[in-house]
């Protein structure tokens, strides 16, 4: 029989019992407790959960530019960044990743395996083309099938595993035939848009029709995503469409314009000259068929020594030039009825003084009749028939022709030139010296402009390079001139300017541009450079301005050497005639002029 009470060793291990079961409940309720209170807050804790629905910008570009003929001059691509995390590598397949990447991207392995020696995320290139990023982005998929890329942990216990990724990057600008129609077609320089790097013009025609070429809406595609995080295309899906810019369709041929800029280029050389330009102007329309030079750059490399080539010298180089001037002083004279062609001129045996300053000629003649003044260049003879235009008609004259003023051409930075003030035109040695183009200061692209009065039927017109601008759904806006033809002068009187510019050709000393089939005409102008310090440097500036018309086709062509230094061939009878002559003759070989044996003048 048991005791009533149990004895004190009894109680001793009732007493532990309970206090092992008591603890060992307490232990599994304050587990429990901290089960349950983790599942809450991953329950309640927000996490970064995949979306569901994703949004990918697809970026719109730069519109491009394009020739008569259809050439691409210019054009936007993409750019891609190429990324991988090195961590993720497998170290036993780091060289198999080497070798794709340098075989998909063309970036030698050398590069590869240097830029692989960063740890973490590394960029292997910026500059990925949109064709190779398409390759690189079918490589990444199969990279991660070949168990490439293997997962990590990070210091936050996070596990990170990411394969090759390519993003946009920014948008390069393609110029396709490197330094054809530089520097009128103009260079860029970069900016940044949102981590995008985008194109801006900086001069020519990518800076004068900025807008116009700016990408008009990038794109937008929204939707949920599949387990490869590809967007699905459904009904529920938002698309927006990117619109790249603008297209810039030119008047300029490629074709010619690359030949006359070999014709300059050889000029250049045989002359030893500065530099040799030329333009060509359909004389009715003002349409710029060609203007080029033999100053030009890469526009995708341009170096320190391509600084002085990034003006177009055509409207932003301003000289005093000399003798082709005296035409226009000729057709005012004809406008105001103070001069008759066959008025006989005295020009006192090619020496003649005006107050202190003596005037000389080439042609050492007694007499001349006026037309002759200009068929034979005497600087005597135009002199005197200057002083019978009085100050307001000789400067607002000249201003009537397009000068001291912008042409109206689609390029940025144009100089307007300068000219004495009419209060100093009331001065016989200024009238005399502005008559032969000195003391005044204009760029190629006003004579060329002037000149096409006589070859127009005295209508001044607006130069354009861009024919139309093409937006992307194809509409076609025609580039205007901003303002419409003005009469300068009466249509005989360009006539008899057209004929007097003939016998320069014919007879006078503009003879080596004779074309047989064609109706040539022309002046000359050889001018001293002014020296820096003052007076007259030994330097000359060579141009010859006239036509060139078939029974169908009138253009006005101006040429200009600047500081030819072969000897003799300073003059432009020896220098610019000459090339006149040789563009005339490529534009004949390439059916912009058809020569007529019976072509008779009009």
């Amino acid at each position: 029989m048991s005791p009533l009470f149990p004895s004190p060793n009894e109680l001793d291990q009732r007493i532990g019992k309970k206090t092992k079961l008591l603890l060992i409940i307490l232990l599994f309720g304050a587990g429990t407790v901290a089960f349950l209170g983790s599942i809450l807050h991953t329950a309640l804790s927000q996490r970064p959960i995949p979306k569901l629905v994703i949004s990918d910008t697809n970026r719109a570009l730069r519109g491009p530019i394009v020739s008569r003929d259809g050439f691409r001059l210019v054009f936007s691509q993409k750019l891609y960044k190429a990324m991988v995390n090195t961590r993720n590598i497998d170290p036993e397949k780091r060289e198999l990743f080497i070798r794709l990447f340098s075989i998909y991207s063309g970036i030698p392995e050398k590069s590869v395996r240097k830029r692989l020696r960063e740890r973490g995320n590394v960029v292997l290139s910026y500059s990925i083309d949109a064709n190779r990023a398409k390759y690189l982005k079918e490589l990444a998929r199969k990279l991660r099938l070949l168990k490439v890329f293997i997962p990590y942990k990070d210091r936050s216990g996070r596990i990170i595993k990411y394969g090759l990724s390519l993003t946009e990057s920014g948008e390069s600008r393609i110029f396709s035939y490197a330094d054809i129609l530089t520097p009128v077609l103009g260079f860029i320089r970069k900016r940044e848009e949102d981590g995008f790097t985008r194109p801006a013009g900086v001069k020519g025609l990518e800076r004068s029709y900025r807008k116009e070429l700016l990408p008009i809406q990038n794109g937008i595609v929204r939707g949920e995503r599949d387990i490869g995080n590809t967007i699905i295309l459904n009904g529920e899906s938002f698309v927006k469409p990117a619109i790249d810019g603008m297209t810039l369709r030119l008047n300029i041929p490629i074709g010619l314009q690359k030949a006359v800029e070999s014709i300059l280029d050889r000029a250049k050389s045989e002359l030893q000259a500065k530099e040799a330009l030329a333009c060509i102007m359909e004389a009715e329309t003002g349409k710029i068929v060609a203007l080029a030079t033999s100053n030009r750059y890469d526009p995708a490399n341009i170096r320190r020594r391509d600084y002085d080539a990034l003006n177009v010298s055509a409207i932003e180089y301003t000289y005093e030039p000399g003798s082709v001037m005296k035409p226009i002083t000729f057709a005012l004279l004809l406008k105001e009825r103070k001069v008759n062609p066959f008025d006989i001129v005295r020009t006192y045996g090619g020496r003649y003084k005006l107050g202190r300053k003596v005037i000389t000629d080439e042609h050492k003649e007694e007499w001349m009749s006026a037309e002759n003044v200009i068929v034979y260049s005497s600087n005597i003879g135009i002199a005197q028939l200057a002083q019978r235009l009085d100050a307001v008609d000789f400067t607002e004259g000249f201003r009537e022709f397009g000068f001291m003023q912008k042409t109206g051409i689609d390029l940025p930075y144009e100089h307007t030139g300068i000219m004495p003030h009419v209060t100093q035109m009331q001065s016989e040695i200024y009238k005399a010296t502005v008559a032969y183009g000195y003391g005044m200061r204009a760029t190629l692209m006003q004579l060329v402009r002037a000149y096409n009065v006589f070859n127009n039927r005295g209508l001044l017109v607006e130069p354009k390079i861009v024919s139309e601008i093409v937006d992307p759904m194809g509409k076609r806006y025609p580039v205007t001139p901003l303002e419409p033809p003005r009469q300068v002068i009466p249509p005989a009187t360009a006539a008899k300017m057209m004929s007097i510019l003939e016998k320069v050709v014919t007879k006078g000393t503009g003879t080596k541009a004779i074309t047989p089939g064609l109706r040539v005409g022309g002046k000359t102008g050889t001018a001293h450079i002014a020296g820096k310090k003052g007076g007259y440097a030994r330097l000359y500036n060579s141009s010859f301005i006239g036509f060139a018309n078939d029974r169908s086709h009138r253009y006005t062509i101006g040429v200009l050497v600047r500081e030819p230094k072969k000897k003799y061939h300073y003059f432009a009878s020896m220098s610019a005639v000459p090339l006149f002559k040789r563009i005339v003759d490529l534009m004949i070989e390439q059916g912009e002029l058809k020569p007529d044996p019976k072509l008779s003048k009009p």
